[in-house]
């Protein structure tokens, strides 16, 4: 599956392969990122204001080791405590940091690890966003499932001992509409204790419509909160209005949604700038929200074979776990959540220190789950993955694994009365 990721320009029209040509070339040919398309509604929040503030003011060189030393020694940690945590300064003390976000760990969440899987029911996108398999330009198998379909996949999974689920699709309102997701929402309740939707940011009114179909809590990735490197990677579709998409969480919890996740893709431009700015913006909308459960993801950029528009920036292991680390100090209360994105070795290790969500059983393709899960052939054509996992542990494999390491794998903890 690795030529997913390559823009395969021979299968497109002349106008089309035109067109993509001008929005790589010609940005004034791209609509302005920062500008509310149509029907998409602006809720004037100041969260945006403060998150941007802090990032920008940012210089990750500007700290020392003392200034690591004192953040690691502060009973609570503050924003600059954190800004210290996150810098270079902070490499050598990432054993004090994983010691601290280890006791910070069990004192709020004990030694538990909740299980869930993503489900992915559409792959049609209309957004072209070049480091993603799925954008509009790649030549991949598209496909939707239908209601049927969906309902067969969520069987096979609620049949493994699942409990929560994920419900993921492409960004296109024309193939995978609110309607068709909300239907989808109301499938999963009748198999799985919680319901997430990971889709493409919508208004408040259609996130309280997606709440009552039965979606407990919504995640949105950021992607990068440089606003100007956005830009340069999200040259067309919706997804392309940056601030649009930075207030999703807050419209879905105004919409009713019980809990959010944010993320940022790390890779995609400087990992500290866009690490910060994702914990403050829990950090902020937690404070005018309190009764909301939030939760954060770490997300690396998986390889991209045969694209030389991205040139991203490379994030290994140590940073990633000095990342995590610094999130669960400064937020001892929020959910961390490490992707199949990233070894078994390193998922099994994270979560005796920071991690306390785990994806299993997972695939980014299109209705393959009987043939991943029984080894039986489905009748289900299939459509492509987004992009290639790591750890593809079954769930009873990832369920033995954590219990073997002293921890208690949790399905779910949530009465509905």
């Amino acid at each position: 599956m690795e030529n997913q990721f390559f823009v395969d320009s021979a299968h497109l029209s002349p106008e089309a392969l035109a067109k993509k040509h001008r929005l790589e070339n010609d940005p004034s040919s791209r609509k302005n990122h920062m500008e509310y398309l149509p029907g998409m509604e602006v809720i004037g929040s100041d969260v945006c204001t403060n998150v941007m503030a802090q990032m920008n003011a940012y210089d990750p060189a500007g700290y020392t080791a003392s200034d690591v030393k004192a953040a690691l020694e502060h009973d609570t940690c503050t924003i600059e405590d954190f800004k210290a945590l996150l810098s270079p300064a902070a490499e050598p003390f990432l054993e004090q940091m994983a010691q601290r976000a280890r006791l910070e760990t069990s004192r709020h969440f004990g030694n538990t690890v909740y299980l869930f899987t993503p489900l992915y029911i559409a792959n049609y996108c209309e957004n072209y966003c070049v480091y993603c398999g799925f954008n509009c330009f790649n030549h991949i198998n598209r496909m939707k499932l239908n209601m049927e379909q969906i309902e067969h996949e969520m069987k096979v999974i609620a049949d493994s001992g699942m409990e929560e689920i994920l419900l993921l699709t492409g960004e296109s309102r024309s193939h995978s509409n609110v309607e068709y997701i909300g239907e989808a929402c109301r499938l999963a309740r009748k198999y799985f204790r919680m319901v997430g939707l990971e889709i493409y940011p919508v208004n408040t009114e259609e996130y309280r419509y997606l709440h009552q179909c039965g979606a407990d809590y919504v995640t949105v990735f950021q992607e990068t909160y440089d606003a100007d490197r956005y830009e340069q990677l999200h040259l067309l579709g919706h997804k392309r209005v940056w601030p649009y998409r930075f207030d999703a969480q807050e419209r879905a919890l105004r919409g009713g949604m019980r809990g959010v996740a944010f993320s940022a893709l790390l890779g995609l431009s400087d990992f500290r700038k866009d690490a910060l700015a994702s914990a403050l913006h829990v950090y902020y909308l937690q404070r005018k929200y309190p009764y909301a459960e939030m939760s954060l993801s770490c997300p690396r950029l998986r390889p991209i074979i045969n694209n030389d528009k991205i040139n991203p920036l490379d994030v290994g292991e140590k940073q990633l776990c000095q990342v995590l680390c610094a999130y669960r100090i400064f937020l001892p209360f929020v959910g961390i959540t490490v992707s199949s994105r990233e070894s078994a070795r390193f998922r099994n290790g994270i979560v005796k220190i920071a991690a306390t969500k785990v994806s299993a059983g997972v695939s980014t393709g299109i209705g393959d789950h009987e043939s991943k899960y029984t080894g039986r052939e489905s009748d289900t054509l299939q459509g492509d993955e987004q992009f290639e996992i790591d750890d593809s542990r079954s769930f009873s494999q990832m369920y033995r694994d954590i219990a073997e390491e002293g921890l208690q794998p949790v399905l779910n903890d949530y009465l509905y009365v």
